[in-house]
């Protein structure tokens, strides 16, 4: 067997494999003779059948598979010494009058070269790393909501500050009926939560569905209507008062802080909003570090510039579906995923320039991390280390899950290394300054 590569231009190139009769001819012949044991013909013993007659009738099929499973073995060993970086699978080309009666066949195989580029991680550019401070007022908040998540609760008749209400919401035109707990504070706009002041057991209120909460899942929530229904509702709905819940904020003492982190952790309210501001910064980094991994990805993919052999992977992508697909079905989803693949070969050139690799005892330290964290928001606080390595050993049994794992793994390793390389601005900004930076709405 003789397999050439012919490169077109810098990213395309046709693989050649020419296949002689001695390459098949062995193998045919001995699934043909075993087909010939087992052969059950009318008018022949059982393994007393024509080797013409075998071959008439099997030769041309098992001749195709004999062949085929040559070029599927060959051409990836190929492709493998030759360490040809390629982008999709070898596509073969088609030629409408192949003639499977000669002894001796060629086939050319379609393959996208990876381009070569290069990776600047320290270009100037205007990246914020932003450093989000627990303000005191983000810390008497969620103190004021653990008193008022572990307090006691009290019927009232009366809405006033702080309180829960329950009741229906109702719009007969679009069959909106359903009764939900709302907290106040939950509204878009405040002078809502203020219209609910003094109303009482019975009272109707009306508002209109556009722009009433932040967020139209909780739209679809409250009124409880579906996804696609939710969408650019603008209608009036009544809100029908039937309860009204009163907090009685929990006391800070000793017996909720054991509560809320087990005995004597906490022992003070200084200790207490300490905890909170460890915890919330914890969580605040997580999502700081979230958003400095998306803009330097961003930014990578903008301004690392190279081509990618477009023509052949839209061919790829309709020739792989799993449903037909037209051409231009195959260009939009090209557009779709252009973006994906440049970063796929960016970090996989970061990576491997920087030697980023995964060792299995990282990812079983980090699998050991996440199990530790999971059972502790269940309350398992001290897990016995046996408990963990079982745990550890049932989730790397599956594929699926190491992958999941492994690519939180290298998120973290190109996280530290675009810290540490990457130019940035590090800026101090509140919660509420850092979820408008998200947005685009802060200047930076």
């Amino acid at each position: 067997m003789n397999i050439t590569i012919n490169n077109v231009d810098a990213l395309n190139a046709v693989v050649t494999v020419e296949v002689a009769k001695a390459d098949y001819a062995e193998k045919v012949e001995k699934v043909l003779t075993d087909y010939r044991k087992n052969a059950s013909i009318s008018g022949f013993r059982k393994g007393a059948v024509p080797m013409s007659l075998i071959q008439k009738q099997y030769g041309k099929a098992v001749l195709l598979e004999e062949v085929n499973k040559l070029l599927q073995a060959n051409l990836n060993k190929y492709l493998v010494e030759e360490k040809l970086d390629i982008l999709g699978n070898p596509l073969p080309k088609v030629t409408e009058d192949f003639n499977w009666n000669l002894e001796n066949f060629k086939f050319e195989f379609e393959v996208g070269l990876a381009p070569h580029f290069e990776v600047n991680l320290e270009q100037k550019n205007n990246l914020v790393f932003y450093k989000i401070v627990t303000e005191d007022k983000t810390l008497n908040d969620q103190i004021a909501r653990i008193q008022k998540q572990y307090g006691k609760l009290i019927a009232k008749d009366t809405v006033a500050e702080n309180d829960d209400v329950s009741g229906f919401f109702t719009n007969h035109e679009k069959g909106i009926n359903n009764r939900t707990t709302i907290s106040l504070d939950v509204f878009a706009d405040k002078n809502t939560a203020q219209s609910f002041m003094g109303k009482k057991v019975g009272d109707v209120l009306t508002f209109n569905t556009k722009g009433l909460f932040e967020d139209n899942h909780k739209l679809m929530d409250f009124l409880a209507i579906s996804h696609d229904d939710v969408h650019d509702l603008e209608v009036e709905v009544s809100f029908t008062i039937d309860e009204v819940i009163g907090h009685e904020p929990a006391t800070l003492d000793q017996e909720l802080f054991d509560k809320l982190f087990g005995l004597q952790v906490i022992t003070t309210v200084e200790e207490l909003k300490a905890k909170i501001k460890e915890d919330a910064e914890q969580q605040f980094g997580q999502q700081a570090n979230q958003k400095f991994l998306n803009d330097v990805t961003e930014s990578l993919i903008a301004t690392t510039k190279f081509d990618l052999p477009a023509a052949f992977l839209k061919k790829w992508i309709q020739n792989t579906a799993e449903n037909p697909m037209t051409i231009e079905q195959a260009e939009a989803e090209y557009d779709k995923s252009e973006n994906g693949l440049r970063y796929q070969l960016i970090e996989a050139k970061v990576s491997a320039e920087n030697n980023l690799q995964i060792t299995f005892e990282e990812l079983k330290d980090f699998t050991s991390g996440v199990i530790r964290k999971q059972m502790a928001q269940f309350g398992q606080l001290n897990p016995t280390d046996e408990d963990i390595q079982g745990i550890v050993a049932r989730v790397m049994s599956n594929q699926d899950e190491v992958k999941r794992l492994s690519e939180q793994v290298m998120s973290e390793k190109l996280l530290n290394l675009f810290k540490d390389k990457v130019k940035a601005t590090t800026k101090e900004v509140s919660y509420d300054d850092f979820t408008k930076a998200m947005y685009g709405e802060l200047n930076h």
